[in-house]
């Protein structure tokens, strides 16, 4: 199986003036962990996406004050998220990494892509930054993938929920988002209750989890919920928000997954999507060993061709609480 390594020279161009978690170093970590995964390397820079592609998901005037932003010199955004004057290239080569990586599969150079890019993008909202994101790298790639045609999965497994991605495909039938995540948590989004609407009602996922949460939870999560919804939803693409601060050793996720649940979660996402047409995009995650370790087993699990996955045994209250509202739309027996 081949990997497609995207980065883009202009991620390590987008440094905040005082110190910040969200900073250059985790690009290299990325890095580090997909050489490390054993597969076979293909590495292309990112393309930056276009006006166009951008405008599919945002409004052209947040788009334009961003842009405005960044070449007057940057600054505070809110008290999370920055930007100097070379974030705006790094947020639209950020946003053309996996257009780049899509186009890379589709040509059949590669099976699987990670995006090694920042500034992340899952906070990202239609005319909002926020949370270190600028610009909405999976949302832009989703709504590409939209526009050809094609059926969509979202799996985000970042500690926080992708409020910004929920928001954009809230009405979408075309696009599923699943998102387990820390509850109450940044940015206080994610409830169980909120499936989505209109046409999209159904295709929203939101699995909350309290702080401490593990492994074992997570891996029922993926056996009893995830897994059978992606088989249902017969997506003809899949791209992950990866962020990996949910790992035990970050900072700031107050999670306690460790790098093999990665490895089982990112193996049922190869089973259901038939080992190709997937793109995991880098989103948070501050730890820097524990990216490199978490990325390496991701793609090691995805390309594994492994069992099938098994629950652990005995209740789980994080996972009895939600299945009843699933239940209304997706078959969970």
């Amino acid at each position: 199986m081949k990997v497609v390594l995207v980065t883009h020279p202009s991620s390590l161009a987008h440094v905040a003036l005082t110190e910040h978690p969200e900073r250059l170093a985790r690009v290299g970590a990325a890095i580090e962990g997909v050489r490390e995964s054993g597969l076979e390397i293909v590495e292309k820079q990112a393309r930056s996406a276009t006006r166009g592609e951008i405008l599919r998901v945002h409004a052209a005037d947040f788009v334009d004050r961003l842009h405005d932003f960044c070449v007057r010199g940057g600054g505070q955004v809110d008290a999370d998220t920055y930007a100097v004057p070379q974030s705006w290239d790094a947020a639209r080569f950020a946003a053309g990494a996996g257009l780049s990586a899509i186009e890379t599969i589709t040509a059949g150079e590669a099976d699987v892509g990670f995006a090694a890019i920042r500034p992340p993008g899952h906070h990202a909202e239609r005319d909002r930054t926020m949370g270190f994101c600028l610009l909405n790298n999976v949302a832009i790639s989703a709504a590409h993938l939209v526009s050809l045609g094609a059926r969509v999965a979202i799996v985000d497994w970042d500690a926080h929920h992708g409020n910004g991605t929920q928001e954009i495909f809230l009405r979408s039938p075309d696009v599923l988002y699943v998102s387990p995540h820390r509850a109450p948590f940044y940015p206080g989004t994610g409830r169980v209750e909120e499936v989505g609407k209109g046409l999209g009602t159904g295709a929203t996922v939101n699995i909350p989890v309290p702080a401490g949460t593990g492994g074992a939870t997570y891996r029922r999560v993926f056996a009893e919920i995830v897994a059978p919804i992606l088989d249902q939803f017969d997506a003809d693409w899949v791209l992950v928000s990866a962020g990996y601060d949910a790992h035990v050793d970050d900072p700031l996720g107050g999670l306690r997954l460790m790098a093999d649940d990665y490895r089982v979660m990112a193996a049922a996402i190869g089973r259901s999507i038939g080992y190709s047409n997937t793109v995991f995009f880098l989103e948070g995650g501050y730890d820097l060993r524990a990216i490199s370790d978490s990325t390496a087993a991701t793609l090691a699990g995805f390309a594994s061709r492994g069992a099938g996955l098994e629950a652990p045994p005995g209740p789980d209250p994080s996972i009895d609480r939600v299945l009843p509202v699933f239940s209304l739309f997706w078959d969970l027996d």
